[in-house]
């Protein structure tokens, strides 16, 4: 039972953890139930910019889609931060006072403390598709929440570029997947997330996160779920993480990102058949879990048969974008059936994430929720938040000689958002599109653009216009 302040001692090269009380004076607050953690975060909206007028075509109007972060607060060297919580990454960074540019203006920056120890000869790099961050690997006082680590290794950002700080406030990102796709090599010390999990018994070792579509209605807890969406872990649906690819015995498995397999589809009830997937050894295609990307992506040749069996759908030309539009009106119940075998189960998308036109309506047409992206190379799909705040989902670590696990339960009532997607957006005047569910029957591959890993930026770097949005929201390392 956690009930004061956990200082834990990550020492360089041989990390070690030693935990005891301090001073209640000094307790940082945390809301605690049941042995674990309640982390505020905030959701913050990326602020739009106004589309080009020869992004969009002439006749129509194209509905602004807004980007949101859900963002937490981290202290580095006694210094407060918001950091964006990411589970496509796994490395904690912040820009640093000598981050003069542009990109990172405005926000937050660290400067130098007593207890700060640089490793100057290892250097911190990140390339991203559409911005880069550099700097140095360093170890400081790292607080999250009732946590304080007292040699956390973390990246110290000295240059960031295209990575739109400045736009939602954030000065770095925490990252919340495995190690194995640290930037930071583990020989400088454990992540934060693996630091904080290791004062857990194992059956608590896991993070749950609910992405609400507002502050109040969204939830990062550690070591616990949240009361206020389910009362304990019955209530979820586990699936084991797929390892990494090139992983060959059940003995000496590794894992790079949280993903589990999908196993179709759907489209109001019918089955949608998707592709097969191209990750070596998987019998159905891979989806990642990814907090810091906005929209689901998935292999373009499936995407494409998506949205012509919805109805009501455009695919912009390659000059305005190349994304797709759905009518705003557009009312489709889309499922996605995620897990393995007897226990996959389907979850359901509010249509609102679909014809997705948060922060107003301008038009007829919306972004769709859903895009074509060949670049994956992780996994076949990419499920971001609008797909993940229709579930409350629990991200569990490895425990003993249990891998680690995906917990998902469904909090969508499909039948009342459809009926609210009607009141609001009005009645549906397209009629219903035949079912193109024969997927292809080879794998398909990737194109020739560079490979896109999973990285933090995701979420921020979506573009000046839709005519960028076809970007992905995706912004990855390239080292994959």
């Amino acid at each position: 039972m956690l009930s004061a302040l956990h200082v834990l001692s990550a020492i360089v090269l041989a990390p070690t953890l030693d935990s005891f009380f301090m001073d209640p004076a000094r307790f940082i607050a945390g809301v605690y139930a049941q042995g674990g953690v309640k982390i505020p975060i905030q959701r913050i909206s990326k602020p739009q910019k106004k589309t080009p007028a020869h992004i969009l075509s002439s006749n129509v109007s194209v509905a602004n889609s807004h980007e949101f972060a859900y963002l937490a607060s981290v202290q580095v060297g006694g210094q407060d931060f918001l950091a964006l919580l990411d589970t496509g990454s796994s490395d904690l960074w912040v820009v640093t006072s000598d981050c003069t540019l542009q990109d990172c203006s405005g926000v937050p920056k660290y400067t130098p403390s007593s207890s700060l120890n640089l490793m100057a000869d290892v250097p911190f790099n990140l390339n991203y598709l559409m911005g880069s961050v550099s700097g140095t690997v360093a170890t400081e006082t790292v607080t999250l929440g009732p946590f304080q680590i007292s040699s956390q290794v973390l990246g110290l950002a000295n240059g960031t570029s295209g990575l739109g700080l400045t736009g939602t406030g954030n000065s770095g990102i925490l990252g919340l997947s495995f190690p194995l796709e640290a930037a930071i090599p583990d020989t400088a010390g454990m992540t934060l997330l693996d630091n904080v999990l290791s004062t857990f018994d194992e059956g608590s070792r896991f993070f749950a996160f609910k992405l609400g579509r507002d502050q109040i209605s969204s939830s990062f807890t550690i070591g616990q779920v949240d009361t206020a969406f389910a009362n304990d872990t019955s209530e979820f649906t586990f699936t084991p993480v797929d390892p990494a690819s090139g992983t060959l015995s059940k003995n000496e498995r590794y894992y790079d990102y949280w993903k589990i397999p999908i196993q179709k589809m759907t489209i109001n009830g019918t089955a949608f058949e998707l592709s097969p997937s191209r990750v070596a050894g998987a019998k159905s295609p891979i989806a990642v879990m990814d907090t810091g990307t906005t929209l689901v992506l998935g292999p373009s040749a499936d995407v494409d048969r998506f949205y012509t069996s919805i109805g009501g759908t455009r695919k912009m030309d390659d000059m305005q974008g190349g994304q797709w539009q759905i009518r705003c009106d557009r009312a489709a119940a889309v499922g996605f059936v995620l897990g393995e075998g007897e226990g996959a189960r389907e979850y359901g998308i509010d249509p609102m994430d679909l014809a997705w036109v948060e922060g107003g309506r301008e038009g007829d047409w919306c972004t769709g929720g859903v895009q074509a992206n060949d670049g994956v190379s992780s996994g076949d799909w990419l499920l971001g938040d609008t797909f993940l705040r229709n579930v409350y989902a629990i991200h569990q670590v490895a425990t003993g000689s249990n891998p680690p696990r995906i917990g998902l339960m469904h909090t969508t009532n499909m039948t009342a958002a459809l009926e609210e997607f009607t009141r609001e957006r009005g009645p549906d005047p397209t009629p219903p599109a035949p079912i193109l569910s024969a997927a292809p029957s080879a794998p398909h591959t990737l194109g020739t653009a560079a490979i896109w890993g999973i990285s933090g930026a995701s979420g921020y770097v979506f573009g000046l216009c839709l005519a960028l949005l076809i970007s992905y929201c995706v912004a990855k390392r390239s080292k994959k």
